[in-house]
């Protein structure tokens, strides 16, 4: 079974940074994709980047210029470098890994960091 598991998120003021990282079991090669998500109370899960196998990315408007995503191949870590937090980046964020063969389709999520950002 697939493993993710995130950590580095906490509570920041306005301003701040904060490093998610997401560490995967095996080699995350073996993903199409992987992708940060976060839910806030009260609203729909979302997209905040993607990042292909390629190394092509893909950002939420809303986090463009602020946030970056990218990994780290030989430690099968993902991470999600987030600069000049707002309150609204206030989210439980989720790490999400896309696995596609001819056969199959899976999607495969960690439980879940929380990021806390403080007016």
């Amino acid at each position: 079974q697939v493993q993710l598991v995130e950590s580095g998120g906490g509570l920041v003021q306005a301003g701040g940074s904060l490093r998610l990282s997401c560490a995967a079991s095996g080699n995350i090669f073996m993903f199409d994709s992987m992708a940060w998500y976060r839910q806030a109370p009260g609203k729909q899960r979302e997209l905040v980047a993607g990042i292909a196998t390629d190394g092509v990315t893909s950002y939420a408007d809303s986090v463009k210029g602020r946030f970056t995503i990218y990994r780290d191949n030989a430690k099968n870590t993902l991470y999600l470098q987030m600069n000049s937090l707002k309150p609204e980046d206030t989210a439980v964020y989720l790490c999400n890994a896309h696995y596609l063969t001819a056969w199959i389709s899976r999607d495969y999520w960690g439980q879940g960091t929380q990021v806390t950002v403080s007016s």
